[in-house]
């Protein structure tokens, strides 16, 4: 077993004693996972090696996210991997600590991308790394299922739902405030 390996399995098993779920991220040593699954023929997990060499890469996401930085590959890229079933109609995207979740219908996801590098390292969690969605002119989408916080920090994982899943946004000006406040938790 090569010591890059036993570094992930090291990472997973105290992942698990702290009581992660599977499918959470983890990071070591620049090592990332995402985990796509629900209603797809092919659940997956990706490392970044895995994302990178995926179609769709965007070399620049501030060309099509103002302010934005870093590297992604195009959602529809990823998804497409996993072999998405027709029935699916939303994507539930959760955060690396279960905490924050944001279900999304996916005709509402075309241009949706997945930053995960910023210069030459993973994409930092200051960030909103080590994955972050963004979807281009989320609060101008014009739907109520999409806004600015369906662009989910800390994404670890993707799961192709019939229907609604999960949605932990806020729903009232004051439960935003409240998330916020407590970001740092």
């Amino acid at each position: 077993m090569s010591a890059r390996t036993e570094v992930v399995r090291s990472a997973l098993r105290r992942a698990a004693r702290a009581g992660y779920r599977r499918g959470m991220v983890v990071q070591t040593h620049g090592v990332v996972r995402l985990a796509v699954g629900g209603g797809v023929e092919r659940p997956r997990t990706f490392g970044a090696a895995d994302l990178e060499a995926l179609p769709g890469q965007v070399a620049d996401v501030g060309t099509l996210v103002a302010g934005r930085e870093g590297r992604a590959v195009r959602l529809a890229a990823v998804l497409d991997a996993a072999g998405p079933l027709p029935q699916a109609t939303h994507l539930t995207v959760e955060s690396g600590d279960g905490r924050f979740s944001a279900n999304v219908p996916l005709d509402a996801l075309a241009d949706a991308l997945l930053v995960y590098r910023l210069a030459d390292g993973p994409l930092p969690a200051e960030k909103g790394g080590p994955i972050r969605l963004l979807i281009p002119d989320a609060a101008r989408c014009g739907r109520a299922e999409i806004d600015a916080c369906a662009n989910v920090k800390h994404v670890a994982v993707l799961r192709l739902e019939t229907g609604r899943g999960r949605d932990t946004r806020p729903t009232t000006k004051a439960e935003h405030a409240a998330m916020h406040a407590h970001a740092d938790d």
